[in-house]
């Protein structure tokens, strides 16, 4: 029936939800898009050298980095040509002289005025376009985190940190979903290095999914041969991301930080540099330059996949395939307790032309004395 055209859209957004609890491959995968320009920039390559309020989210180890104010970040960004809607907002303060640490993120990647169409055809088969309304699909994170320095030396320092964390998903008044997890991570310094070490999803974090529909939208999902969704449970399998880092001296006033990160995930093969039939691993390359303290410039490569040699013609023989790779640059300037951040890169690889400009903010809150 015609009708099946007109919701493919909801039928899309609800069917990785469908069924019975299970371990799901990009299971609340929003959650890995990444936060602050500077991150993103850096190709993902941060669980090392993380140390403002987005460490909140990259390591949470990393946020007794924050000394004496507390440090906000935030950041917007539009994907798809402004389709999709990514919002970050952190904040994290020092406590018992700097020893210790509390923050708080919230992330919300949504869809919005998406058109419903289950109502589209009347009876008769005729279209009613006044019967078109629209929804919103959107996930939420809340995450509560705390760190603690373990030791703390001249040249060396080691930070502990976990984050607590809840999901909301919600697409219209169709379905929902609670979820809660742990995230664990470790960060170590010295005098030029840098290492560290977050496993998120530490416990598996859950989503349980609950769904509402009117007798009249089950007749027309009924009618279409459309599955009707009840009460499950999803489980997102945890994810191990080991990194490391050097700063290199260039000069008096300029610097340069690399850092290498791997993530390792669980949940089955992936389309990564090295992909099994449970562990695949995903490499994250970053550099930041630094000049004068005021002045960055950064670069990176993440998201490597093989792909087919010729994107143009999927209907030939010829299905040689090669590396692709996701390429990020950007940079930052320094304004006393302001950082302004700015990333040029795409949510796909450099074969797809929709990259993205992100701006982000972060900033100290410091007293008068400070100020004056």
């Amino acid at each position: 029936m015609r009708i099946n055209a007109y919701i493919c859209v909801l039928s899309l957004l609800l069917a990785p939800i469908f069924g019975f609890s299970q371990f799901r491959k990009y299971s609340n995968e929003f959650l890995n898009i990444g936060a602050g320009a500077r991150g993103l920039a850096m190709g993902g390559a941060q669980v090392a050298s993380a140390k403002d309020a987005t460490a909140g989210y990259w390591n949470p180890a990393g946020l007794t980095g924050i000394k004496e104010f507390p440090n906000v970040g935030i950041m917007h960004a539009e994907y798809f040509g402004g389709i999709a809607k990514y919002d970050y907002l952190s904040a994290a303060m020092p406590i018992q002289d700097n020893k210790r640490a509390l923050g708080f993120s919230l992330l919300r990647f949504a869809i919005d005025d998406i058109p419903n169409t289950l109502f589209l055809v009347e009876p008769d088969g005729s279209f009613n376009y006044d019967r078109i309304q629209t929804f919103s699909s959107a996930d939420y994170a809340f995450l509560l985190s705390f760190a603690q320095k373990i030791k703390e030396t001249e040249k060396q320092q080691i930070s502990f940190g976990i984050n607590a964390k809840v999901i909301y998903r919600k697409v219209g008044k169709f379905a929902s979903a609670w979820g809660f997890g742990l995230d664990a991570g470790l960060q170590m310094h010295g005098e030029k290095w840098h290492a560290g070490i977050v496993a998120r999803d530490v416990t598996t974090t859950f989503n349980a999914w609950s769904f509402k529909f009117t007798d009249q939208e089950k007749e027309v999902l009924y009618l279409t041969n459309n599955k009707i969704p009840v009460k499950s449970t999803e489980l997102t399998a945890p994810r191990i991301i080991i990194g490391g880092g050097y700063d290199f001296k260039l000069g008096k006033k300029v610097s340069l930080m690399a850092e290498a990160n791997v993530d390792v995930t669980f949940d089955g093969k992936r389309n990564t540099v090295f992909s099994g039939n449970t562990i695949s691993i995903d490499p994250h390359i970053g550099l930041e330059a630094t000049i004068s303290d005021v002045f960055f410039v950064r670069a990176g490569i993440t998201n490597f996949q093989r792909a087919l040699k010729d994107f143009s013609d999927i209907d030939s023989l010829n299905d040689k395939k090669v590396w692709i790779y996701q390429p990020s640059a950007g940079a930052g300037f320094k304004i006393k307790n302001i950082m302004i951040d700015y990333a040029f890169t795409n949510l796909a690889n450099q074969s797809n032309p929709l990259y993205t400009h992100i701006f982000s903010l972060r900033f100290n809150i410091v007293g008068k004395k400070e100020t004056e």
